[in-house]
C-alpha cells in the first residue's frame, strides 16, 4: 500500500524522528497537534527536503465530540473566547494553588504563554489538514475517533490514504464506515489517548470486525511485540513512546531522564492533560487531580485550555515532580538512547528471530 520496506509506523512530534524512520524503511508520522498552520508548513517542507523521497504521514486530532462543538462557531479565534468563558474560576484557582505549593514561578513574559486550544477541535484541525494535503504525504491519520467524511474524501482526492485509531471494535467499524483505509487498533498500554482494552485482546477483535488492514498499537517497541501483533492478524505496528528517547528526538532533557529511569508501573490513565483518558507519566500532577481536593477535570478541550500555561510553567521550572507527559507502558524497557534507524533495524532483527523461533516450534 505504501511502498515501505518495513511495516513500522512511527508517530512523533519531532520532524527529525519522522524523517529518520522513513529513511530507515519504515514510515514516520508527524503529530501536527502542537503546530500552527504556518509552523506545520515549515515542518513539512523540512521533512520533504530530508526524507530522501520516502513516504511519510501526518497525524491530526479531530475528535468526534468535544465541549463547544455545538456552539456553531467556525472561527478558531471566536471559539477560544467562547470556550474560555466556560472554564470555572474554581478550576483556575486549583491550578494556581497547585503550582504555588510547589514554588513554580509565573512565565517571564505574557507573550510566552502557551497555546491554549491547539488542534483539539474541528475548527482548529482543518487548517492543519489543508496544509498537510499540499505536501506529498502518503498517510493522513486521525488520533481521536473517525475523521469527518469530507476530510476522508479530500485526502482520497489527493491520493492520500487515511488511518484512524480505535480502542474498541465498535470504533473501528465506525471508522471504516466513513472510508478510512487503515485502522490502528490501540490497546490501553499506549501513551496518550487510549481506551481500556489491552493490546493482546483488542487486536484480534478489530481484525475480525473490519475488512481493511489493521496496525497493532499500544505499548509496542520491540520485534517480539511486532511478531505478536502480526500473529494476531495485524499487517504492521504503530509505535509512539519508543521514539521519545532516540537521539533525534527533541524531548526535553528532564523528561528524557525520567523516561529512562521509569518502569512500566510508572504510568497512569488520567484526564488531567486534555479531559479525555490519556496514559501519562504518574507523578504529583496526576495524583493531585485524583485527590479529595480536586474539582475534577473538564471535558476536552477545556481541560487543556485550563492547564496549558501551567504545563509550560512547570516545564521551565525545577518542579520535576509535576512534569508529566504522555508515555506508554513500553517505557519500562526504554533505558538507552539510540539513533532512530538503529531502533528500526533492531525491531526488524528481533522480529525475524521471533518468527524463526516460531518456525522451529511448529517444525517448519
Amino acid at each position: 500500500m505504501f511502498g515501505i520496506e518495513f511495516p513500522i509506523f512511527a508517530f512523533s512530534h519531532c520532524r527529525d524522528v519522522v524523517a529518520a524512520v522513513s529513511r530507515a524503511g519504515g514510515m514516520g508520522v508527524l503529530g501536527a497537534l502542537y503546530f500552527t498552520p504556518e509552523e506545520l508548513e515549515m515542518e513539512l517542507k523540512w521533512i520533504d527536503d530530508h526524507v530522501d523521497g520516502r513516504p511519510y504521514g501526518v497525524d491530526v486530532v479531530m475528535p468526534a465530540s468535544y465541549a463547544g462543538a455545538d456552539l456553531g462557531v467556525d472561527s478558531a479565534e471566536d471559539l477560544v473566547g467562547r470556550l474560555q468563558g466556560m472554564i470555572p474560576e474554581g478550576h483556575r484557582k486549583f491550578v494556581d494553588d497547585l503550582l504555588a505549593s510547589h514554588g513554580v514561578p509565573p512565565l517571564s513574559d505574557e507573550a510566552d504563554a502557551g497555546r491554549v486550544l491547539l488542534g483539539w477541535t474541528d475548527a482548529t484541525a482543518r487548517p492543519q489538514v489543508e496544509v498537510a494535503l499540499k505536501h506529498p504525504i502518503a498517510l493522513l491519520a486521525n488520533a481521536l475517533g473517525p475523521p469527518p467524511a469530507d476530510v476522508v474524501e479530500m485526502a482520497h482526492a489527493k491520493g492520500v490514504k487515511v488511518a484512524a485509531l480505535a480502542s474498541t471494535p465498535r470504533h473501528a467499524v465506525k471508522q471504516v464506515e466513513v472510508g478510512v483505509d487503515v485502522v490502528v487498533a490501540q490497546g490501553t498500554e499506549a501513551g496518550g489517548h487510549t481506551g481500556e482494552i489491552s493490546t493482546m485482546v483488542l487486536i484480534p477483535q478489530v481484525v475480525d470486525a473490519v475488512d481493511v488492514p489493521v496496525l497493532a498499537a499500544g505499548g509496542i517497541g520491540n520485534g517480539r511485540q511486532m511478531a505478536a501483533g502480526m500473529a494476531l492478524g495485524a499487517e504492521g505496528v504503530w509505535t509512539g513512546s519508543i521514539w521519545l528517547t532516540v537521539e533525534e528526538a527533541d524531548t526535553p532533557e528532564m523528561a528524557r531522564r525520567r523516561i529512562l529511569e521509569a518502569t512500566s508501573r510508572d504510568t497512569v490513565r488520567s484526564r488531567s492533560w486534555t479531559g479525555k483518558p490519556a496514559r501519562l507519566l504518574k507523578n504529583e500532577w496526576t495524583d493531585a487531580w485524583e485527590s479529595a481536593g480536586s474539582p475534577g477535570t473538564l471535558p476536552m478541550p477545556l481541560q487543556f485550555m485550563l492547564v496549558s500555561d501551567a504545563l509550560r510553567r512547570i516545564g521551565r521550572s525545577d518542579a520535576a515532580e509535576l512534569a508529566t507527559f504522555p508515555a506508554g507502558q513500553i517505557i519500562g524497557t526504554m533505558n538507552q538512547v539510540k539513533p532512530a534507524g538503529d531502533v528500526v533495524f533492531g525491531m526488524v532483527e528481533e522480529y525475524v528471530e521471533a518468527m524463526e523461533r516460531l518456525g522451529r516450534l511448529t517444525g517448519d
